[in-house]
């Protein structure tokens, strides 16, 4: 295992962001992720997981503890079976499957970050979710200690949430399995409008593999969604805020608002989200609550892409993210009575 002291954090997220940690670790393999887990616990040292970075947002005065970085590797896809080490980079994954001519993850093409961190919080976008194909969760249980295996329906799923998310501080995964779809190089049915618009389909229908994920890449990158370098509009954690799911009750207050300051036509997005309940967006309510593409003065801005992302334009601190951060929910929640969500973790720091 390689250690750092004193380490700098900010270069090992995407927003890059964030003040150095007391340690640094970096574990290539299961038995020293396993082996740095329990020596911290053992002495009651405060430990961070870091996979790809791109859901974390650090305190400016950073981490007192250990920073463990996740980078194993491992990639064994065995007829429709995969399994993925914790530390792989999950777009590189995707892209592998879909060469393989393996449906069931190509509209998760372009999401930045680890596949160890895509069951925490059930990653998805375009119609697809990880916990649609994920069938097994191989974890370190620190409660435990003990390695452990979970299947999907232990991992209790739900929207962007999950047993790992609800107990932060139990497990650590270290390997997560997929059963994919053999359907003669044709997608999954795509099930989200924008793609199959995209693509001249009707939702519902098949497309080849590869242009299901060139085009999720090609819709990603008009949004900043696909990391860059040279583009501040990727220095993100790509959607901020979780999109909100109301009862119908709350759902019928919310409407009113909305009527209220956009005029008697107008409707908010609304989406089924299980029983007696309905999903609206995040987005919308930024935009509508008047924080629009580009918003902001400062060195953190709004993405001039997309409402929903807030990014670092090159100078910004974690304290410059969070003010803007804290403007967008107070909007929302007057203009709406909406209260926002955030997405990323928050390591040292609360919204």
């Amino acid at each position: 295992m390689q250690e750092i002291l004193d380490a700098p954090l900010a270069s090992l997220t995407t927003f890059r962001l964030g003040g150095p940690a007391t340690r640094l670790i970096t574990a290539t393999t299961d038995a020293e992720v396993i082996d740095a887990v329990r020596a911290a616990d053992a002495s009651g040292t405060p430990l961070l997981l870091i996979g790809g970075g791109s859901n974390l947002i650090v305190s400016d005065k950073g981490f007192d503890g250990t920073a463990l970085r996740i980078a194993t590797h491992g990639f064994e896809l065995s007829g429709t079976e995969l399994e993925l080490a914790a530390g792989e980079v999950w777009t590189d994954a995707v892209a592998r499957v879909v060469d393989a001519g393996l449906a069931g993850i190509e509209c998760l093409a372009g999401i930045p970050g680890s596949a160890g961190a895509t069951p925490i919080q059930n990653v998805g976008a375009y119609g697809q979710e990880v916990s649609t194909t994920l069938t097994e969760v191989l974890a370190y249980d620190r409660r435990a200690g003990a390695t452990v295996t979970l299947t999907a329906a232990e991992c209790a799923f739900s929207y962007r949430h999950s047993r790992f998310k609800d107990d932060p501080e139990r497990y650590v995964v270290l390997r997560v399995r997929f059963r994919l779809e053999d359907a003669g190089g044709l997608s999954a049915p795509l099930r989200y409008a924008e793609t199959a618009r995209a693509l001249g389909v009707e939702a519902g229908e098949r497309v080849p593999l590869t242009e299901a994920r060139e085009t999720v890449l090609k819709l990603r990158a008009g949004k900043g969604m696909v990391l860059d370098a040279e583009d501040h509009d990727t220095w993100s954690a790509g959607s901020f805020f979780t999109n909100p799911i109301l009862t119908e009750a709350d759902f019928a207050v919310f409407t009113a608002r909305v009527r209220e300051r956009l005029g008697e036509g107008a409707e908010p997005p609304a989406y089924p989200a299980g029983t007696g309940h309905t999903k609206t967006s995040a987005a919308w309510l930024i935009d509508k609550a008047g924080f629009t593409k580009g918003y902001g003065s400062g060195p953190a801005r709004i993405s001039t892409k997309h409402t929903l992302a807030l990014t670092n334009r090159g100078e910004a601190t974690t304290d410059d993210l969070l003010a803007l951060a804290r403007e967008v929910v107070a909007g929302v929640q007057d203009a709406f009575g909406i209260t926002l969500i955030n997405e990323p973790v928050t390591v040292g720091v609360t919204l």
